[in-house]
């Protein structure tokens, strides 16, 4: 079994998840991203490498984090450890100051006893597929072992959140004076830079979810639990609430009356405000084929193409850097802005969510109706092999179901990637046909 899923390395952390894998791992990335051309030439001019390494704050970064520190600087890399920020901040930390890669200790929207190991490129790009297969495969190489002068060097990025936040602010179109804010942090990677940002663009702030104590991150607050934020919204009269998940690269929002609104929904802000000012490259927004069949026709309306990939943010980067698109993203709420990140930023997101507000006078909740939600049932068929997605009968009905709804709806069946499952998606005009279609799916898929 392949080591690096979707998203890095992730694991019960001392559990799969060790120090020993750790460094081990830190000490195989030295090896294959230690190579190349501009590595090489750092080398010969007597430079060594620099690596910024950077975690969320759940109680197991911390010896994690030691251990990729020690398995790099063992391997004559510099460390500039970044402390506790969010993952886009790692990733902008690197292009930032032209280290030659990095490593971030998260595990984004799980629950605390996780963790994961995320390893960048330079730029601040995510790794393809062929390079993690590679760093996998130096696990059983020869380690680099310099000596004396030639061993790395560990040092604390002392102003790594300050250049971070001057970064998203220097991004705003507007600012967002006059608007009161509601931030649900996840106790997580968010919990200072969000808040203050927010305030230094000028927005009236209001705090939850920001008390990190190592073991409640994504404990009944943020991207993953709405409830509190949307009753927050509500009880101080705020103008809109913003979610970020344990690492801070994923925005949901809730409107004015409670309503959540998705990345889907974001995204379709967001894009025809970039149409307007000449920011949307191409016209096109980049999207997974999960996104709303709504998301579909209000872009259509807005004369806006949209390119669909497979689920995945990372997905969605490939895609935009190989048509050089500006905006892309999940309904999740990893939404990327390629002008300004190279990797889903949520607090980016939010901010550039309430600006338009604040720019077009208009209410989060009139800003969502340039689309219609669509209806959507999702039904996990577990217990089956993820081939009988493929299997005839099972095409033969999805075909039928897609003849049914026409352009009313739509149907997606797809294998998870990690479980003996088949997940069976359903869109259409109402709730009920689209809960009768996909039960009716599920129930062939069943057998």
């Amino acid at each position: 079994m392949a080591l690096f899923g979707t998203d890095g390395v992730r694991g019960l952390a001392n559990g799969p998840l060790t120090a020993d894998l750790a460094l081990s791992l830190a000490q195989a990335t030295a090896v294959v991203l230690g190579q190349g051309r501009i590595a090489e030439a750092r080398k010969a001019a007597g430079k060594r490498l620099t690596a910024v390494v950077a975690r969320d704050p759940r109680v197991s970064g911390e010896f994690l984090t030691a251990a990729v520190a020690a398995g790099l600087a063992s391997s004559g890399v510099d460390v500039m450890d970044a402390g506790v920020i969010p993952t886009p901040a790692a990733a902008f930390l690197i292009s930032d100051i032209d280290a030659d890669f990095g490593v971030m200790i998260s595990a984004s929207h799980n629950p605390a006893p996780d963790n994961g190991i995320k390893i960048f490129a330079r730029g601040g790009v995510k790794l393809p597929d062929v390079v993690e297969e590679r760093i996998e495969a130096a696990l059983a190489w020869p380690k680099l072992q310099p000596t004396g002068a030639e061993v790395g060097r560990i040092r604390r990025f002392s102003d790594a959140e300050d250049r971070y936040a001057i970064h998203l602010l220097a991004s705003l179109p507007h600012r967002l004076d006059g608007l009161h804010v509601v931030l649900d942090c996840a106790h997580g990677a968010a919990s200072g830079v969000s808040p203050q940002t927010f305030s230094d663009a000028g927005a009236k702030v209001t705090v939850i979810g920001a008390d990190p104590d190592g073991i409640n991150i994504n404990d009944g607050v943020g991207s993953t639990h709405l409830d509190k934020l949307a009753a927050e919204v509500v009880r101080t009269g705020a103008d809109v609430g913003i979610a970020h998940d344990g690492d801070a690269d994923r925005c949901l929002a809730v409107d004015a009356n409670g309503a959540v609104v998705d990345g889907d929904q974001i995204m379709a802000i967001l894009a025809v405000a970039m149409k307007e000012r000449g920011a949307l490259r191409s016209d096109t927004l980049v999207a997974t084929v999960m996104s709303n069949l709504g998301l579909h026709r209000a872009m259509a309306a807005q004369g806006i193409a949209i390119e669909t990939t497979s689920v995945g943010d990372r997905y969605v980067l490939e895609r935009m850097n190989e048509g050089r698109f500006s905006l892309g993203g999940e309904q999740s709420g990893h939404v990327i802005m390629s002008e300004f990140a190279t990797t889903g930023d949520g607090v980016l997101t939010g901010l550039h969510l309430v600006a338009e507000m604040a720019r077009t006078g208009k209410t989060l909740a009139e800003l969502a109706s340039v689309m219609t939600v669509f209806p959507q049932v999702l039904v996990n068929v577990r217990g089956v092999e993820r081939s009988r997605a493929g299997d005839p009968d099972v095409v033969a009905a999805v075909e039928v179901a897609s003849a049914a709804l026409g352009d009313t709806g739509r149907v997606l069946l797809r294998p998870s990637g990690t479980e003996q499952m088949v997940r069976v998606m359903v869109e259409a005009e109402s709730s009920e046909t689209a809960e009768r279609i996909a039960g009716e799916l599920a129930d062939v898929v069943r057998g």
